[in-house]
């Protein structure tokens, strides 16, 4: 395959049609020297946690080839760059701006401007500062309060330079991975601390979105999730149900409380030690509207029913991606349709879709045939949700270059641009090329 292509009708090969490229601080920029500590540098400095045992110190050394990086983004043709803001660089340990943080990112949004290209600014992407996490982190009240302040101050220092702000990235991955079942930081095991982080990451998105309506009314406002969805092994009743109550508890959770304020009907089922503290009127800020949803799609999930854990995930048959995640582009179609069906939903972008493959580099090329071919079969999967009336205005192909993989440290690669981390090269894959034609052919 050399092409990703669509059908001529299809929505996504109209100019209004958004397409984009995504990146997060924490995974590109290094520049660790001129920020606070996140909790992904203690997470990297704990042994065991990263499987290459790496951190992000450099990483793809952004941070000071940012300019470079900005000019390889234009030369995909893209109409926008999906970036995120590290909290630590741009606030300090009194809770002021940090000049040195705040010019590096007005710096880049000033040079997307000039070249036309929309900056998608997600103020959360998982790099919490430490001196926060030792209060508490996401499972203390005042963090959402302590993000209130931060949008506030950080959205009114870059004035009209962003076309669109989320919120949080994967507000799941942050509460289950961080801080139910320890894989991502900070690393706490318990599920009497899921839902609590949960529900203080979804009211620190309700308090932004009240102070982005205040400061920047006239960017597009909205939040990021991620979905795994959740197929039953078999057609028996109990398969059915069990993987009903994961989609509740993994996909939904965090979606429900958005678009209808309330949490799923299976917080009835829960321990009363592993529910979240609501207090009067969370609900209410939780769910206020939200200018676009962002969604992030890599696989499928099979489940059966378990006698004592309710759901067992199935392990994945293939084709499998780097990661060991199933290639089914049927389930995106299926997701987008389903959330259509059950919510009245604002237009959504796809904020992030792409996949890791085992990349070689050969005489200066990278012939990721594996990857161009899940963007062309996932592309063609978005198009038939749009079929079916799916309001769908984007899509930022995961990731730009190949970066820190979080607990993968170096392992996997991601992009569509090959990175060598001895040297700093950028070389645009087969898939990368394939991206940009199809941008540039609309």
């Amino acid at each position: 395959m050399t092409k990703i292509s669509l059908p001529s009708h299809s929505p996504l090969l109209t100019k209004e049609f958004v397409y984009g490229v995504a990146t997060a601080s924490f995974q590109i920029e290094g520049g660790y020297e001129h920020r606070l500590p996140c909790i992904w540098d203690t997470f990297c400095d704990t042994e065991g946690k990263i499987a290459d045992s790496s951190h992000g110190h450099i990483a793809c050394d952004h941070y000071n080839n940012w300019q470079q990086d900005i000019d390889l983004i234009a030369s995909l043709g893209v109409d926008a760059y999906r970036l995120s803001i590290s909290w630590p660089r741009v606030i300090t340990r009194s809770g002021e701006l940090n000049p040195q943080g705040v010019k590096f990112y007005t710096d880049i949004l000033d040079e997307l401007n000039r070249r036309n290209i929309k900056a998608f600014v997600t103020l959360y992407h998982w790099d919490l500062p430490q001196y926060l996490e030792d209060e508490g982190g996401w499972l203390n009240r005042q963090t959402a309060y302590a993000f209130e302040q931060y949008v506030e101050l950080i959205t009114r220092a870059f004035g009209t330079r962003v076309f669109s702000y989320a919120t949080l990235n994967e507000p799941f991955c942050s509460a289950f991975l961080g801080y139910e079942i320890g894989i991502h930081a900070p690393g706490l095991v318990g599920k009497q601390y899921g839902k609590k982080a949960a529900h203080h990451l979804l009211l620190a998105h309700g308090l932004a979105m009240k102070v982005l309506n205040k400061t920047s009314p006239n960017t597009q406002n909205g939040i990021v999730l991620n979905f795994t969805p959740a197929y039953p092994l078999t057609n028996s009743q109990e398969d059915i149900d069990c993987a009903k109550y994961a989609d509740d508890y993994l996909n939904q959770w965090y979606m429900k409380p958005i678009m209808d304020g309330h949490y799923p009907d299976i917080i009835n089922q829960l321990p009363k030690d592993h529910l979240p503290d609501i207090h009067p009127g969370d609900m209410a800020l939780i769910s206020q509207p939200i200018d676009y949803l962002g969604i992030n799609f890599y696989t499928r999930q099979v489940y059966k029913a378990h006698p004592t854990h309710i759901y067992e995930p199935i392990a994945p048959k293939g084709p499998l991606t780097d990661m060991g995640w199933e290639i089914y582009p049927q389930s995106f179609t299926d997701l987008l349709i389903d959330l259509h069906k059950t919510y009245t939903l604002p237009p959504m972008y796809i904020t992030e879709n792409g996949a890791a493959m085992p990349d070689t580099i050969n005489n200066g090329e990278v012939n990721d045939q594996d990857r161009l071919s899940y963007y062309h079969t996932h592309l063609n999967a978005v198009h038939n949700a749009t079929e079916q009336g799916v309001n769908i205005i984007g899509y930022f192909a995961w990731s730009l270059m190949d970066n820190f993989e979080w607990a993968e440290g170096y392992l996997k690669r991601f992009g569509i641009v090959y990175v060598d981390y001895e040297t700093q090269q950028r070389t645009i894959k087969a898939s990368g090329h394939a991206y940009k034609a199809l941008i540039s052919n609309r």
